[in-house]
C-alpha cells in the first residue's frame, strides 16, 4: 500500500538502518526515504512505501529546521562526537559577539561540504576518502540560511535552532561559526525539527496532494489517466510549460510541458 509519513529517527543509528526497522516494523518490501540523517543526529526523516518512493523531488521539504547544540573548544575531524583530536577550555566569549558572528551566517553563504558527508566523488562518498585519511577533492557550495535563533549560551556549549535550505549542511555552519571566532568548535547534538511542512506526528499517514510541490491541472477527459492515453494540451486548463499534477476519484498522476507537448512523468499513482 502507497503510504507517505514522517518517522522520528533516534540518535547512533544510520538513517538505512533505521529504514530496515522502518520497513519490518510494517512488513513492507519497497520502502525508502528522504534527507540522510548522520548516524549521531536525530528527528525528522520523511519516509514513503511503494509508488510514493518515486515523489521526493516533487515534495516541498524547504526550508529545513534544526535544533544543534556547538561544543566551543574541541576539535572533530567530523565536526560531531566521533574523531575528536582535541579539547581545549576557552574563556567565555561575550554574548554579543556571538550574536554578530550569527548575523554575519545567514543569508546565502558558501561552504565546503564536510569531509564526512555523502557527498559522491568520483563515484565513492566523501566519508569513503575521510575513514581512509584522506582529503576528498569537494567543491565550494552555497546554502540559505534564513534565520537562527540563539536558544541559550552556557560556556561552552551554544545551542541554536536554523532555518536552512535543501543541500545544507549544519556542520559546516558550524564550521563557519568557528572559523569567525577563530576556535575549534563542533557539533555536541543535532535535531531535524522539520522538512517544509513535514513535522513528526507518530508517523500518521499524510495526503500526498497536500505536499507535492506542484499546480494541479485540469483535464477535460480523466478517463485518459486510467488508461495512460496521450493527452494533448489543448485538454489542460493550465498550457504553461512546467510541472503539473492531475488526479480523479482514486489515482493521480505527474505531466510535464514542454514546447507544447504534454508528457507523463508517474502515471496512474493510487492514492493511499
Amino acid at each position: 500500500m502507497n503510504r507517505l509519513f514522517v518517522a522520528y529517527k533516534p540518535p547512533q543509528i544510520s538513517s538505512n538502518a533505521f529504514l530496515s526497522q522502518i520497513k519490518r516494523k510494517y512488513k513492507v518490501k519497497k520502502a525508502g526515504y528522504s534527507g540522510t540523517l548522520d548516524p549521531f543526529a536525530k528527528g525528522v526523516l520523511i519516509v514513503a512505501f511503494h509508488q510514493y518512493t518515486k515523489l521526493f523531488r516533487f515534495l516541498d521539504k524547504s526550508p529545513k529546521s534544526y535544533r544543534a547544540t556547538i561544543w566551543l573548544g574541541v576539535k572533530s575531524l567530523s565536526f560531531d562526537t566521533q574523531n575528536i583530536k582535541e579539547v581545549r577550555l576557552l574563556k567565555p566569549f561575550d554574548y554579543k559577539q556571538i550574536q554578530k558572528v550569527c548575523e554575519e551566517l545567514l543569508g546565502e553563504i558558501s561552504f565546503y561540504p564536510p569531509q564526512f558527508s555523502a557527498k559522491r566523488i568520483e563515484g565513492k562518498r566523501a566519508y569513503e576518502f575521510a575513514k581512509r585519511g584522506e582529503i576528498a577533492p569537494l567543491k565550494k557550495c552555497k546554502m540559505q540560511v534564513f534565520s537562527y535563533e540563539i536558544l541559550h549560551y552556557t560556556h561552552p556549549f551554544l545551542s541554536v535552532e536554523l532555518k536552512l535550505s535543501e543541500g545544507a549542511y549544519v556542520r559546516s555552519w558550524c564550521e563557519l561559526l568557528a572559523q569567525k571566532l577563530e576556535i575549534n568548535a563542533t557539533l555536541s547534538s543535532l535535531e531535524r525539527l522539520s522538512e517544509g511542512k513535514f513535522f513528526y506526528n507518530d508517523e500518521k499517514s499524510l495526503n500526498v496532494l497536500e505536499y507535492l510541490n506542484l499546480k494541479k491541472n485540469s483535464l477535460k477527459d480523466l478517463s485518459k489517466l486510467e488508461n495512460g492515453t496521450k493527452i494533448a494540451l489543448e485538454e489542460l486548463e493550465i498550457r504553461e510549460d512546467g510541472e503539473y499534477f492531475l488526479e480523479n476519484e482514486k489515482n493521480f498522476s505527474i505531466i510535464k510541458i514542454e514546447n507544447k507537448k504534454v508528457e507523463y512523468i508517474l502515471n496512474k499513482v493510487e492514492k493511499c
